[in-house]
């Protein structure tokens, strides 16, 4: 299983005391120490505190780069609509085939995760980011749709991938009291991926009003992926991550795709509440079509689109931080926690969809495919209002996926 935002937490063949014990040492567990000494020496440079390089806070802030380059580039080009093309088209039909390709390699991934390793795995995952971009450079120059249909098969396999590793780790390196830090941690260096990704297109085109981006932001985005999709084998072998308690890490081992049916099968016996999660589950993806396809690209030109990247991935950082934190207060029971987030996330919901919808009744599909339609600037009457919603549907997204991990 995955997780996607392109996000779902592994099952583990281990309980959890088995992962965070302190007791579990290395040789207890057999997994001997892989890592060169220096990799367990903590550093500080002035006030700066320096996490040692084989210690999961730098461990998971690697794999958090990595998803910066690389699904936070993929994030940034979607946060443009259409892939930063004109017309939707092609981008939409390269996201039926990644979708596609996406939810059944998912199911599977584990199992080559198992044989792989997490640094290989990381690492394929990524190239299929880098590959999808430079679909999308050659149909600006050939229009040859067939590419990126291909291109965005081929990501659906690598995405499937990359987030079986990223998963893994998540939910193995942090101790359990501090996993909604993590996670917040690391969505907002995932995301500060997308900030920076739309700042390209941004500064590219910030002069011109154009439909679409211009080769330079693809170039840009395809150096990036391929450094994030290199960046992978930078981690440490997981047997040598050490917590700071000195307790290592117990890498969860994917379950094979028989043991995951048969597991989910289990689950819905024992604890068929689980059921209601599902729609929470369906939920956390399907809008970012209609967000970026027929919010910022059907009303807003090339220039306002990137702008409107650059603040709804910044308000994902605050919602991430906000949800993260709150997520792990120790001095509320984790029911009370849960059910105070519920009770946010409906008010919240129907807010932000609320305005959502009043903004989408002043426009209709055929009124912006029409020949002749003048889409809105940031210069223009009227802009703050939307520009605000989209901010708060980046922010919705991040309190949504932050309480789904």
């Amino acid at each position: 299983m995955e997780i996607t935002n392109e996000k779902t937490s592994p099952s583990a063949t281990t309980t959890s005391a088995d992962l965070h014990s302190p007791a579990r040492n290395a040789s207890e567990a057999g997994h001997p120490l892989t890592a060169k000494p220096w990799t367990y020496r903590s550093r500080r440079i002035g006030p700066i505190y320096i996490p040692a390089y084989a210690s999961p806070p730098f461990q998971l802030g690697l794999v958090a780069i990595v998803c910066f380059l690389c699904p936070g580039m993929f994030n940034a080009l979607a946060g443009l609509g259409g892939g930063g093309q004109f017309d939707a088209t092609t981008a939409n039909n390269a996201n039926v085939a990644l979708y596609s390709t996406f939810s059944v390699v998912g199911f599977f991934a584990g199992t080559f995760a198992n044989r792989m390793g997490i640094k290989l795995t990381l690492s394929l995952g990524g190239i299929g980011y880098f590959i999808y971009i430079a679909s999308f450079l050659s149909y600006n120059r050939n229009q040859n749709g067939g590419f990126p249909i291909f291109a965005g098969a081929l990501l659906g396999v690598c995405a499937g991938l990359l987030w079986c590793a990223q998963g893994a780790i998540m939910m193995s390196y942090p101790p359990e009291a501090s996993k909604g830090r993590y996670i917040s941690w690391f969505w907002m260096i995932f995301n500060l991926g997308a900030v920076l990704g739309s700042l390209i297109p941004l500064g590219q085109n910030i002069h011109s009003d154009a439909g679409g981006v211009n080769d330079g932001t693809y170039i840009g985005f395809m150096v990036l992926t391929f450094l994030g999709a290199a960046m992978a084998w930078l981690l440490v072998d997981a047997r040598a991550v050490q917590r700071a308690d000195g307790s290592h890490v117990v890498l969860m081992k994917h379950p094979t795709w028989q043991s995951e049916l048969l597991g989910l099968v289990e689950t819905l016996k024992t604890d068929s509440w689980v059921v209601l999660l599902f729609p929470m589950f369906l939920a956390s993806n399907w809008f970012y079509t209609y967000q970026f396809n027929d919010v910022n690209l059907a009303r807003f030109n090339v220039r306002t689109r990137a702008l409107n990247g650059v603040l709804y991935w910044l308000s994902q950082i605050i919602g991430a931080y906000i949800f993260g934190y709150a997520l792990d207060i120790s001095r509320v029971r984790r029911s009370t926690r849960a059910k105070a987030v519920w009770a946010v996330l409906f008010i919240i919901t129907m807010a932000i969809w609320g305005g959502g919808y009043a903004w989408q009744r002043q426009y209709t599909r055929a009124e912006t495919s029409a020949e002749g339609y003048v889409k809105m600037d940031w210069t223009g009457r009227g802009y703050v209002g939307p520009m605000f919603l989209y901010m708060f549907y980046g922010f919705y997204d991040a309190a949504w996926q932050t309480c789904v991990y």
